[in-house]
């Protein structure tokens, strides 16, 4: 069983879910514009990888502790992305090893930003559903900072996701010059709605990333 606490602290809100047995880690997970930390697919990685050794903080991006409904505003995504850079110090006090980063849709852009300004800022990035586009809109495309992103990253899709197809995202992760991995989820969506995907599999090959195998 995952033993979770809650964490409420200056600029921080969420749950730290325990690593069970030796710990290898630590992931910081958040969500996407129109979500929380609260969804289904968040807990469900948390809990993967918790059982694989990592502890996992699973938490609320500053936009969303502001108010709890409604979409991000572009001019306060700064302040999305320093409680992201607080949640990573946050974990990195309460656990030892490698620092994965990461978030679905917005959140894993956020992260990726972020990372592509720190580089140091965690030893690898897992981005659920990566938003590379707005649906039904490939022109206005997300991907300005990827020649800038060095950090080992995994990203994992849909292959019926609206914001990007696999197509779209291969072409577009040619420009990121950093160690990278792109995992096709067959028929899912934007939401990974997956019942029998084995998020197992991508706690293994996080550890790959962080590794270097």
């Amino acid at each position: 069983m995952v033993m979770m606490e809650t964490i409420v602290q200056e600029g921080i809100r969420g749950f730290l879910h325990a690593a069970v047995g030796d710990g290898r880690g630590g992931l910081v997970l958040t969500h996407g514009a129109g979500a929380n930390c609260q969804t289904a697919l968040l807990v469900a990685v948390s809990e993967a990888f918790a059982k694989n050794g990592f502890a996992v903080l699973r938490c609320d991006l500053a936009f969303r502790q502001r108010r709890p409904h409604g979409p991000p505003s572009p001019s306060t995504a700064g302040a999305d992305r320093d409680g992201l850079r607080a949640a990573v110090s946050f974990l990195r006090g309460r656990v030892g090893g490698p620092i994965v980063l990461g978030g679905h849709s917005y959140g894993g852009r956020q992260a990726t930003m972020l990372a592509a300004e720190e580089t140091g800022v965690a030893e690898a990035l897992l981005l659920l559903s990566y938003p590379l586009h707005p649906p039904n809109k490939p022109a206005r495309l997300r991907m300005g900072h990827f020649p800038e992103l060095r950090t080992p990253a995994l990203f994992v899709s849909g292959t019926k996701d609206p914001f990007g197809s696999p197509e779209e995202l291969r072409e577009a992760l040619a420009l990121v010059p950093g160690r990278h991995e792109l995992r096709l989820v067959e028929n899912a969506g934007h939401d990974l709605k997956r019942p029998a995907f084995d998020w197992g599999a991508v706690v293994t090959e996080v550890g790959q990333l962080i590794s270097g195998s």
